[in-house]
C-alpha cells in the first residue's frame, strides 16, 4: 500500500524549486496532488511527470480568493484535503537599512499572510476529511539569524512560531502543523546569491564549507522529510521544526 493513498495534498510554489522535488515525491508515495503558483508552464511541466494524479491550479496565493478557488477546485476533482505544503516563497537579501519598504511587505505578504490564508482555508476541509496536515517550508534563518537576511529571517521566524501557535489551537482536531527548516538548498530563488556576488566561487566555496556534510542541498534533500509529515507515521508529529540542514545549524 503506497504511503499516502487515498490522500489529496496542495503544494504551492509547486513548479519549480523545493515545491516541484516535494510534489512529485508525493506523488510517488501515492498522492493525489494539486501544483498551485503563478506560473503555468513548469506547474505544468511538474504535472507531465506526475501524471493523471496531478491537478494544476495557476493562482497567487496571496490572494485570498485565489485561495479560496485553490481549495474549490481541489475537493472538486478529488472531494478532499488531507495536507497544504505551504511552500511559496520570496527572498529579498539586505540588512534592516537596505531592504525597502515594498521588499519588506512582499516578503511578509508572501511569506508569511499567504501561509496563514490558505492554512485558515483548508481548516474546514481537514476537519471534514477528520483531520490533516499543514506543512509549512520555514528555513534554518527562521532558527538562528544572518547577515543580510534581515526580512527573510524575520518571515521565517514568524512561520516557526505560527507554526507551533496552530499546532496548539488545532491539535485538538487531529490537525498537525509543523514546519521544514531548510540551509541553502540550490533553487532558482537561491541562485542569484551565489551568480551576482563579486566571486561566485569563492562565494560557494564559503556556504559549502558551511555545511558539515560538504556540499549544499538540492530540493530532493527536503522531499523526503514532506512525504513523512504528510503520511500517518508522523501522526504522534505536530508544533515540530525539522532541519534539513547538512549540519548547518551544528556549527
Amino acid at each position: 500500500m503506497a504511503r499516502l493513498a487515498q490522500k489529496t495534498v496542495i503544494v504551492t510554489g509547486a513548479g519549480t524549486g523545493i515545491g516541484r522535488a516535494c510534489a512529485i515525491a508525493l506523488a510517488e508515495a501515492g498522492a493525489n496532488v494539486v501544483l498551485a503558483g503563478r506560473r503555468r508552464a513548469p506547474l505544468e511541466e511538474a504535472a507531465q511527470i506526475i501524471g493523471h494524479s496531478a491537478l494544476v491550479i495557476d493562482a497567487d496565493v496571496t490572494q485570498p480568493e485565489e485561495i479560496d478557488r485553490v481549495v474549490r477546485e481541489t475537493i472538486s476533482r478529488f472531494g478532499r484535503i488531507n495536507v497544504l505544503l505551504n511552500n511559496a516563497g520570496v527572498l529579498h537579501p539586505g540588512t534592516a537599512e537596505q531592504i525597502t519598504e515594498p521588499q519588506w511587505d512582499n516578503t511578509f505578504n508572501v511569506n508569511v499572510r499567504a501561509l496563514w490564508l490558505f492554512s485558515r482555508a483548508v481548516l474546514s476541509a481537514m476537519r471534514t476529511a477528520g483531520g490533516g496536515s499543514i506543512i509549512n517550508m520555514a528555513s534554518t534563518l527562521g532558527i538562528n539569524g544572518a547577515r543580510n537576511r534581515a526580512a527573510y529571517a524575520a518571515s521565517k521566524g514568524a512561520v516557526v512560531l505560527l507554526t507551533k501557535s496552530m499546532a496548539l489551537d488545532h491539535g485538538p482536531e487531529n490537525i498537525r502543523v509543523n514546519a521544514i527548516c531548510p540551509s541553502f538548498i540550490e533553487t532558482e530563488l537561491t541562485a542569484p546569491v551565489i551568480n551576482r556576488a563579486l566571486d561566485p566561487a569563492a562565494a560557494r566555496r564559503e556556504r559549502v564549507a558551511a555545511h558539515p556534510i560538504g556540499r549544499l542541498g538540492k530540493p530532493e534533500d527536503v522531499a523526503g522529510i514532506a512525504v513523512y509529515l504528510a503520511s500517518d507515521e508522523s501522526s504522534w508529529v505536530t508544533g515540530a521544526c525539522f532541519p534539513v540542514d547538512g549540519g548547518y545549524l551544528a556549527v
